[in-house]
């Protein structure tokens, strides 16, 4: 598929149902009826860098931080594994109070429990990697949110498109399985880019791509910007799926935050893993990247209950093993 035909499959909004039962079809033909559930951990809402966009950035005052101890990630960890999750997604801002021997510490325990773990904690160094992954880290999920230079210079002051690329080759040679992304949506983004995105994440390749709209967060500097279309994002997620149609897609919380049913939508155009939040509720409120978080003030086993109902609700079924991409299935 040419830029030219991910443009037209991105803009036609009149055969986006057309294009979302292509998705559909593909996706069940090459990863099947399973949904992998990922146990996602939010354990720091502390962070280094200032973008524009995310309700925890370093500039926004507001925000009531807070950084888990290693003791409470790890049992917060060995509870989901209970529940039954066999992917433990680690997810901070860059917060460094996690230095290379804590984290390698703390995915070392969390090993134990017989899960594979995700981290999603931003750009390190090829050392604090590799450290990782000799602790056991099986995967990592880090956004390159758009492949418009320009763009991210602007929304992301400070930082390096090319130091965030390098990143991802970094995770790579490390035999990492990869996961990257975009956000739909931005102030100043056009269809073209968004095409350019999915062509960048096509030739990575990458193992897993997460599609989110961008949802303005009321402290930020784009509080009053137009925020992404659900829809948009939904055929950007299917397009993603013919583009790379063995990959996990997960149905990102974003979707539901916009939409009642905007997970399941995701699960019935191409998407194939929801990551339900384990986090104590005290910490999950406070991470907010966005406005409209779902069930901040539930436990745990609430969030695992209703996405296994909605799950069985359309016809699908919970994974059982660790939910590697086809081509990485040793975790």
């Amino acid at each position: 598929m040419e830029k030219d035909e991910i443009i037209r499959l991105l803009s036609d909004e009149a055969g986006e149902k057309e294009l979302f039962d292509r998705a559909d079809a593909v996706r069940k033909k090459y990863v099947d009826d399973e949904i992998h559930l990922r146990g996602l951990i939010e354990f720091s809402n502390i962070c280094r860098n200032n973008c524009l966009y995310c309700g925890i950035r370093r500039g926004n005052d507001k925000a009531a931080r807070y950084h888990m101890p290693e003791e409470e990630i790890i049992e917060t960890a060995r509870r989901a594994a209970d529940m039954g999750f066999k992917t433990i997604v680690l997810q901070s801002g860059e917060d460094m109070f996690y230095t290379r021997e804590r984290m390698s510490r703390i995915i070392a325990a969390i090993k134990k429990f017989d899960v594979a773990v995700t981290l999603s904690i931003g750009e390190r160094e090829f050392d604090d990697y590799k450290a990782f992954r000799e602790a056991g880290a099986d995967r990592y999920l880090m956004r390159i949110e758009t492949t418009d230079k320009e763009l991210y210079h602007r929304l992301d002051p400070g930082m390096s498109w090319q130091y965030r690329y390098e990143c991802l080759l970094m995770l790579k040679e490390l035999g990492y399985e990869l996961g990257s992304g975009i956000m739909v949506g931005l102030p100043g983004q056009s269809i073209e880019s968004i095409a350019e995105d999915l062509i960048f994440l096509r030739n990575l390749p990458v193992d897993m791509a997460g599609i989110g709209p961008f949802i303005p967060h009321p402290d930020t500097p784009l509080a009053r910007t137009s925020g992404g279309n659900l829809h948009l994002a939904l055929r950007t997620m299917a397009v993603m799926r013919l583009l790379l149609p063995d990959i996990n897609i997960p149905a990102t919380t974003a979707m539901e935050s916009l939409h009642p049913q905007g997970r399941i939508m995701a699960l019935q155009c191409g998407a194939n893993v929801v990551m339900p939040n384990v986090t104590d509720s005290e910490y999950k409120k406070l991470y907010q990247l966005y406005p409209g978080k779902t069930d901040v003030d539930k436990a745990p086993m609430h969030g695992f209950g209703k996405i296994g109902k909605l799950i069985t609700d359309i016809g699908r079924t919970i994974g059982t093993g660790y939910g590697s991409h086809k081509s990485n299935l040793s975790v």
